[in-house]
């Protein structure tokens, strides 16, 4: 079975993009990360849902991106952004990590040599978000010219690692929407930027994911602090 490295934070897109790679008949290797987040609960998530679909092994990398700083999700000095996600100032929420997905793709390109992986799946996606630049398909597209050109894999062995995007011209509707006609497990994933045992409801993701939900006439299964 060909080998697939997973980008799994225990959100419902990485979420629904594992449930994409275990349809197309890959054998999941979920890499997440625990860099002092301040919703590192969502890590829990995350290994539930690796524990749901059975893999093999689920590597946690450990980064200490809070010694950067300069988001609200990983300095507790900065609020998070509250309120209709639509309106996004600047159009880089404080919610956006520097760097965070060049980060974690660079890692998950390296995994993905050292375990024979041709392939990894990221949920980024440039519709519903929340702005993200590391989220568009431009990203995405510069990371894979670089990755051609990055390992020995593809230097020596003259075989690509290809960047997997399958949510990316999806709304939150259709990500709900394929996440449910996949059977992925929705119910133990968390979106929520806070750090409360219950998702807050108020925060940039939890809103996003309310709206997905509510479009595709799905009753969201998390239970949330409050609701908007």
């Amino acid at each position: 079975m060909e080998k697939a490295v997973i980008l799994l934070s225990g959100g419902l897109d990485s979420t629904v993009c594992m449930a994409v790679a275990k349809s197309r008949g890959f054998e999941l290797w979920p890499v997440s990360f625990n860099y002092h987040q301040r919703h590192r609960i969502e890590l829990e998530s995350a290994r539930r849902v690796a524990v749901f679909f059975g893999v093999p092994k689920h590597l946690v990398i450990e980064t200490n991106m809070d010694d950067i700083g300069g988001s609200a999700l990983t300095d507790l000095a900065i609020s998070l952004p509250e309120g209709d996600p639509d309106r996004i100032e600047d159009d880089v929420p404080a919610s956006y990590v520097p760097a965070r997905n060049l980060i974690f793709l660079s890692y998950a390109l390296g995994y993905a040599e050292v375990v024979g992986a041709a392939h990894i799946f990221i949920g980024v996606n440039a519709v519903d978000y929340s702005g993200y630049p590391d989220c568009r398909p431009e990203f995405i597209r510069r990371f894979q010219a670089m990755a051609d050109y990055a390992t020995k894999t593809s230097v020596v062995d003259h075989r690509d690692i290809r960047i997997e995007t399958p949510l990316m011209n999806l709304s939150k509707k259709d990500i709900v929407l394929l996440g449910t006609k996949l059977g992925a497990p929705l119910h133990l994933t968390r979106s929520c930027y806070s750090d409360g045992e219950m998702a807050c409801g108020v925060c940039d993701s939890c809103l996003l994911r309310l709206r997905g939900f509510a479009e595709a006439g799905i009753e969201d299964p998390v239970v949330y602090e409050r609701r908007a």
